[in-house]
């Protein structure tokens, strides 16, 4: 198991293997033969990156099961997503910020997060399972009052796609069994989400497999798997933290925009 992250430090950025508080300094690249330089970091003298710069964040709707008995949803033939914009992503422990030209309500989605790791196109099982580098966790924020702004149009897109909508991190932990972890989310430190990866309708291999066959994955590529109950808004001054066993916490605030209070 190794729990890879990317940071800047004195203007440069690095990436290595976090081991408690010190992170192991690599160089390569991460997902095809990345080697130790001998260097190391402590954790509290760099700013912690996305562990990752995704060339695509590809996001699930209605994979649990929880959610959809919930909802009064069918369980879906075929995996349900949109994609968010490379301008959305925000590192851990950076401020999502409300836009400035919406009043309605945003709120947090606590996901298990897939980082491919080799390119992968119209695979089965088995090879989409190989295809996985590892997993992180993700906020999939949204601005629920625009999906249904227009009615003839579902605004998906405009709704998950803000700056800053697509939190992630803190690392990413390969070679790790997450079946039977729990992920939750903590508003304010106060538990709103908890909701096990066996709730996912499609588990990650066949996530991977049936995603591969509509568009060709890459490494790096981010595929968020969508999330469970207790999905609510947020306030100005809130922090959110997104927290699966064996992976770590995202946590992220979230502030009014810029020139409000």
């Amino acid at each position: 198991m190794a729990h890879w992250v990317r940071f800047e430090k004195d203007g440069e950025t690095g990436f290595g293997t976090l081991d408690g508080e010190t992170i192991a300094v690599h160089d390569g690249d991460m997902f095809a033969g990345a080697s130790p330089t001998g260097d190391s970091a402590a954790l509290a003298d760099v700013v912690l990156l996305t562990p990752c710069v995704p060339g695509k964040m590809i996001a699930l709707w209605n994979n649990s099961r929880a959610a959809a008995e919930k909802q009064g949803l069918d369980q879906p033939e075929y995996p349900l997503f949109f994609l968010k914009p490379s301008s959305s992503y925000l590192a851990p422990g950076g401020a999502i910020r409300k836009p400035a030209a919406y009043d309605g309500r945003v709120i947090y989605e606590a996901e298990l997060g897939i980082v491919i790791g080799t390119a992968c196109a119209n695979a089965d099982e088995a090879t989409a399972a190989e295809a996985i580098f590892g997993f992180t966790c993700v906020n999939d924020v949204t601005a629920m009052q625009l999906l249904d702004a227009d009615p003839s149009f579902p605004q998906w897109a405009r709704a998950k796609g803000f700056d800053t909508f697509g939190a992630f991190g803190p690392a990413i932990v390969t070679d790790t069994d997450i079946s039977g972890s729990s992920i939750r989310a903590e508003l304010n430190g106060r538990e709103r989400q908890n909701y096990p990866v066996s709730d996912l309708f499609m588990q990650p291999a066949e996530i991977v497999s049936r995603l591969s066959e509509s568009m060709t994955l890459e490494p790096g590529d981010l595929i968020a798997c969508g999330t469970g109950p207790g999905a609510l808004p947020m306030k100005p001054g809130a922090t959110i933290d997104v927290i699966i066993d064996g992976i770590g916490t995202l946590s992220n605030s979230y502030e009014a925009p810029q020139g409000e209070g």
